[in-house]
């Protein structure tokens, strides 16, 4: 089983990346969980997403606690907020951000990948310069690194879960996936 946490902000669409990796799971015949959990629901506030992906039927129905990846869509939240705790010896922090994994320290043994995904998502005018959406643009980063689904599957997820722009969204996928930094 991988157990991935999503950290973000209200609004980015964190919870819907979760949704959208698990049915780009669930497509290649996998089981998924994905849900999420809040803090005051509000646009802005730290928002956490979980997602469980396994060959077999997931009978846990807990939050995760020592996840395998993590995924950060707003990297002002590192340093504020403990964003590595429970996270796994060796496993993968995919971040939201213009800079080389090496520039990253995080206290700990992790693989560190980065995506520009604010970048992308500006790009492709999702949201708007003052809150763009960066989920379509994270995931394409995801894929790359963790290898959970094809590149097509996550287009076919993003095409049928995100009811607006989506060709756009497609896009910032596919360019995140070409444009992700982090060693396999």
């Amino acid at each position: 089983m991988v157990e991935i946490r999503l950290h973000g902000r209200g609004g980015q669409g964190t919870v819907i990346a979760a949704k959208i990796l698990a049915d780009a799971a669930a497509r290649e015949g996998k089981f998924v969980q994905a849900f999420p959990e809040y803090g005051v629901e509000r646009r802005g506030a730290p928002v956490k997403a979980f997602l469980r992906i396994d060959d077999d039927i997931i009978y846990i129905k807990s939050k995760i606690y020592e996840p395998d990846h993590l995924v950060i869509l707003e990297p002002a939240l590192i340093g504020v907020i403990d964003l590595t705790y429970g996270l796994k010896e060796g496993g993968w922090i995919i971040v939201n951000t213009n800079k080389n994994p090496e520039e990253m320290k995080f206290d700990g043994n992790y693989r560190i990948a980065t995506v520009p995904a604010t970048k992308i998502a500006l790009a492709h005018h999702l949201g708007s310069k003052a809150s763009p959406i960066v989920n379509t643009a994270i995931l394409g980063g995801a894929v790359r690194i963790l290898n959970l689904c094809k590149l097509k599957t996550l287009e076919e997820a993003v095409r049928e879960i995100v009811p607006l722009k989506e060709d756009e969204n497609t896009a910032a996928a596919r360019e995140a996936y070409e444009l992700t930094k982090g060693g396999k």
